[in-house]
């Protein structure tokens, strides 16, 4: 990247149609393009659909499209070139020589708002890292934010050293340092999940696409004030808040960052994270905006990222929100009809919102065992812990002891063994 900020206001957006494209798969790949990049606070002032036959490996486009593509630029007066393709450092500097302007890729773009939307400390340290080895192939750019950062080079340039060499050890150096930093954060997280883990109560995770109302609807079951904003990859760190099932039961649920066609490899990784809690998760909530017209690609994208992160077996709840911005009815028909088993709610309306809760109870609770456990009414403790995380179905006292039959998660099943008197099949 050429600056510690994109300088750029105004852009041209660009995606490429390939022959296993069609118009309007492309107009939705500019519609996100555009939202990125408002996000950032880059202002489109035009969008173009450029179709080719295949990649060209010098400016991606051919040498006179890429001509062509300049002159527009030049012509609406914008001062920056946005490609919804991933393009490589030198196709980079090649569109730039021929320009004479700013040519940035989706994936930087991403770089941005994450680094923008960080708050804490590993995620501003994972967003370091992620935009460092984004621009480690970069540099022949203008990078004078490094040489501010760097402060004086006296004894540190070798005989012929030039400055790209020094930028480039600056840069090894900067991602040798943040990765130490990033292993001793995530070794801290790593004890708290096992804290955390080691008291059995059900854990579950908001996934899908972004801007689909994650936050929102953790904050409709929790009660909590997680921040809520109509744009694109508001969460970033991970919130847990605890929230309370029909039953009684307790349940820990977290929100993740939102996925999105194209996620860099790299991010998937910068932000392990967040997603770590899908993986650790004993239910997933799968939501969607279901007034969105390409909400079966936003499915598929999910579904994809979860497949890498082997989670695709963990019990999963589809829910459709903003149904209430849903004007064609023919789609909702069509989405109910793809999805029965899926919950239709409307987070901002508050409508269905009891629906998820209850359907939550029902799943977690079909695939725990169901044991019947004997205590001693000295251990009226673990009573009280098998009605907070478990679904007592019977509860009976004795003289000396109390028998409970109930469905509990495995965690507290192993934990209480030795006071297991049989089990039953679920």
């Amino acid at each position: 990247m050429n600056n510690t900020s994109l300088p750029a206001q105004q852009a041209l957006l660009l995606t490429l149609r390939t022959p296993d494209l069609n118009e309007q798969q492309c107009e939705n790949y500019l519609d996100e393009l555009e939202s990125l990049c408002t996000t950032l606070g880059i202002e489109p002032i035009e969008r173009l659909v450029v179709p080719i036959k295949h990649l060209h490996p010098r400016y991606l486009v051919g040498s006179g499209k890429a001509q062509e593509l300049s002159e527009i630029a030049e012509d609406i007066g914008v001062d920056c070139i946005v490609f919804d393709d991933t393009i490589s450092p030198s196709q980079q500097r090649n569109l730039e020589q021929i320009s004479g302007l700013c040519v940035i890729d989706r994936q930087e773009v991403i770089l941005e708002i994450f680094s923008e939307h960080a708050r804490t400390k590993e995620a501003l340290l994972q967003v370091g890292l992620a935009r460092m080895e984004y621009s480690l192939p970069r540099l022949t750019r203008a990078w004078t934010h490094l040489s501010r950062q760097r402060g004086g080079t006296r004894g540190t340039r070798g005989e012929g050293e030039t400055q790209l060499e020094v930028d480039r050890r600056v840069v090894l150096n900067k991602i040798t340092k943040l990765k130490r930093e990033l292993a001793k954060l995530q070794s801290q997280r790593t004890t708290r999940r096992k804290q955390r883990t080691s008291v059995p109560v059900p854990t579950g995770a908001l996934v899908g696409y972004t801007n689909a109302g994650k936050s929102s609807l953790l904050n409709a079951l929790t009660g909590s004030s997680a921040a809520v904003e109509d744009q694109l990859f508001a969460t970033l760190d991970p919130t847990t808040k605890k929230m309370e099932l029909p039953g009684g039961t307790k349940v820990l649920l977290t929100d993740t960052v939102g996925f999105i066609r194209k996620l860099p490899h790299n991010l998937i990784d910068a932000f392990h994270s967040t997603l770590e809690e899908t993986v650790v998760a004993d239910i997933l909530i799968h939501i969607l905006d279901a007034s969105n017209p390409e909400v079966r690609q936003h499915i598929k994208t999910t579904e994809e990222v979860l497949n890498e992160l082997e989670v695709s077996d963990t019990p999963t709840l589809l829910v459709f929100n903003k149904i209430d911005l849903c004007k064609d009815e023919l789609h909702l028909a069509q989405l109910h009809s793809e999805y029965p088993n899926a919950l239709f709610v409307s987070i901002k309306e508050d409508s269905g919102i009891d629906t998820i809760s209850q359907k939550l109870e029902e799943m977690l609770f079909r695939s725990t065992p169901q044991v019947l456990f004997k205590f001693p009414l000295s251990k009226y403790d673990l009573v009280a812990e098998i009605h907070r995380s478990g679904k007592v179905l019977h509860e009976e006292y004795q003289d000396d002891s109390v028998l409970i039959e109930a469905r509990v998660p495995v965690k507290l099943k192993y934990k209480l063994a030795e006071y297991t008197q049989h089990f039953q099949k679920a």
